[in-house]
């Protein structure tokens, strides 16, 4: 536990820093290849890809580092492993891979390459059948407390919005898209219950669509929603998302008054309807990871890499929350919500990481 918790410091205190420049100690004294593995989606999915080669790009602007993406034929282990050994063989040392699928595909991978450094995000390396969780001194595995972002994005909506009908729209069904529902769940749950607010949820529009790549799929899940009286999507859901936000657009392009609450970056931008125009995005959930990319490049330039390690990043490290700055939510929003995760960070309001919590 001293271990993890000297681990997890170092990870903030590179974080403080990682919008800023590029010590001098780390630049131009490496010779750091950092390389990225796509997960299911592509690299600008506005999300989960993006947000994680973002920080790789900074961090290749602010140390001088080669960096390149490589996108897999499927997402398979054989397709994964495909390209990590082809990043390999072109000299990249330092590998970074988002979502969960990389897990069975870093367990081999940890073993093969020894001399490589690996990232992931969302998960830790295991074997296919769950049963054997081991993870080398060359891996280090980074998850978040999505329930706890989820929370505060349904929290904030709900206190802005008063009295809608909201809905969420998921890509595949897994733990950490699930969280986001349940949090988010919480989040509008605890508005109405102490603030007044009287926010509606049905069942019905409360769905994951299974995959985080079908965009048009997402548009017609939007588009039912919306045509049923839902105002707010909390789109959890990648390149799915994509779909909800473009349907969001249209909408609002002929004055429909309809939002979406984006998810793991800030999606303000992706929903600007012109420069300088409104944003349909009401808010965003957010897990940091092209922080996490970053400070993780950062650390392995400055030998302090927490390899063998698993890091859990939630409110009480700043690891989640949501944009401190969008024009659509008003100063008292965002003084509660700040108040909130206040008492989230010490504790004082716990958001359960499962479906149960919505009954408490």
């Amino acid at each position: 536990m001293k271990k993890l918790t000297v681990v997890l410091c170092i990870f903030l205190m590179l974080g403080s820093m990682a919008f800023a420049q590029g010590s001098d100690e780390a630049k131009g004294k490496s010779n750091l290849r950092v390389g990225m593995v796509t997960d299911a989606g592509t690299i600008d999915d506005k999300s989960f890809n993006q947000g994680t080669w973002e920080g790789i790009k900074r961090a290749g602007i602010d140390y001088a580092l080669d960096t390149k993406y490589l996108k897999p034929s499927g997402t398979t282990e054989a397709d994964y492993l495909k390209e990590i050994g082809n990043l390999v063989d072109a000299g990249y040392n330092l590998i970074v891979c988002p979502g969960f699928k990389f897990e069975t595909t870093l367990f081999e991978a940890q073993d093969k390459y020894p001399n490589v450094k690996f990232v992931i995000l969302d998960g830790e390396p295991h074997s296919a059948d769950y049963s054997t969780f081991r993870i080398e001194k060359n891996v280090v595995g980074v998850y978040w407390a999505e329930h706890e972002s989820g929370f505060l994005a349904g929290f904030a909506a709900a206190l802005q919005m008063k009295d809608s009908e909201f809905g969420f729209v998921g890509g595949m069904e897994i733990p950490a898209v699930q969280k986001f529902n349940w949090g988010f769940q919480q989040g509008v749950n605890y508005a109405n219950k102490n603030f007044g607010t009287k926010i509606v949820m049905k069942q019905g529009n409360n769905l994951y669509q299974g995959t985080f790549s079908d965009v048009g799929a997402g548009q017609q899940i939007a588009a039912s929603m919306y045509d049923k009286g839902v105002k707010v999507i909390f789109a959890a859901a990648g390149g799915v998302g994509v779909g909800v936000i473009n349907e969001a657009k249209n909408r609002a392009a002929n004055g429909q008054d309809v939002w979406v609450i984006g998810v793991d970056v800030d999606q303000y931008p992706e929903g600007l309807m012109s420069a300088g125009g409104k944003s349909i995005i009401l808010t965003s959930a957010m897990k940091y990871l092209d922080r996490a990319s970053y400070d993780m490049i950062k650390a392995e330039l400055n030998g302090n890499f927490p390899g063998g390690e698993v890091l859990h990043l939630d409110a009480s490290n700043d690891g989640v929350g949501i944009p401190v700055k969008n024009q659509n939510l008003s100063v008292s929003v965002t003084d509660e919500v700040a108040k909130v995760y206040a008492m989230m960070k010490s504790g004082e309001v716990k958001v359960a990481a499962a479906k149960d919590g919505l009954f408490k």
